[in-house]
């Protein structure tokens, strides 16, 4: 069975996934030792990391045993029976479910778990500010086409929410969370997911509902098809720049000042005293 050059986001999961096949075809049996790392790394056209992290699944799977110094090892058939037991959607999928992603017991006391706390709309806009524009110069280099077709979609709909006036802007966040999808990493998915993927907390809207200038909406479109050109050129420069400028642009509107007409002054009332008898 030919080895197939990766292309698609989470290589690691699909080499695993390949090598598992080949397994299972009997191409490497019990006792054989696959390719060496750097072999398998220039086969499917990955990195050496890419490979290693595919090896591990392997192993927490019950697939392949990994000595470091003796390379890797298929596993006998009654050692991989609980691997085999499973459905069989993904390596990454069975992987997860034997090794759950969950708080270390060890830090548990020294963690906050207020995970769905609201976060304040300028800390939320400066982690943006760092990590989208790497996830735009990612997503130039690693998008298949039909992940750009996705972004290019939610785009649409971002123009389509627009014309209708809408206050909560779905289109807008799905066309970030698309771009982070589309980074081929995972980690930075989960973390544009989390901060994007809920609904706008009452910080972020009673923010828009007293700053957002009328043409934001029309601005920030026009920033994302700067933003969607330069990944459909497969420019990480160039998307990485449109990235960052538009936030840049949000951070700006929501930072201006309000016209004095705009607000009504209203003073805090002065303290109550208590007069004292002469």
């Amino acid at each position: 069975m030919p080895i197939h050059v990766i292309h698609n986001r989470r290589l690691y999961q699909q080499i695993a996934d390949q090598l598992r096949d080949m397994i299972d075809r009997g191409e490497y049996g019990p006792g054989d030792n696959l390719p060496p790392e750097r072999e398998l790394a220039k086969q499917f056209g990955v990195s050496r990391t890419s490979v290693r992290e595919a090896l591990i699944a392997l192993e927490v799977i019950g697939i392949v045993s990994v000595r470091v110094g003796n390379g890797v090892t298929v596993l006998p058939p009654e050692e991989q029976a609980a691997a085999k037991d499973e459905a069989k959607p993904s390596a990454l999928q069975q992987a997860a479910r034997r090794s759950g992603w969950e708080i270390d017991p060890e830090l548990d006391l020294e963690i906050s778990h207020e995970l769905d706390d609201e976060i304040p709309p300028f800390k939320l806009l400066q982690a943006r500010r760092l990590v989208e524009p790497e996830t735009a110069a990612l997503a130039a280099v690693n998008a298949t086409d039909e992940q750009l077709r996705s972004i290019a979609a939610a785009y649409a709909r971002n123009v389509e929410d627009n014309r209708n006036g809408s206050h909560t802007h779905p289109g807008d966040r799905l066309f970030h969370i698309r771009i982070a999808e589309a980074s081929g990493n995972p980690a930075y998915l989960l973390l544009v997911s989390h901060l994007l993927g809920r609904k706008y907390g009452m910080m972020f809207q009673r923010l828009q509902t007293l700053y957002t200038s009328k043409d934001m909406p029309n601005r920030s479109e026009h920033e994302h098809q700067l933003i969607l050109e330069a990944l459909q050129a497969r420019d990480p420069v160039a998307a990485r720049k449109a990235m960052r400028a538009h936030m840049d642009s949000v951070v700006k509107i929501f930072s201006r000042s309000v016209p004095e007409h705009s607000v009504k002054y209203q003073p805090d009332p002065l303290p109550k005293t208590t007069s004292r008898a002469s």
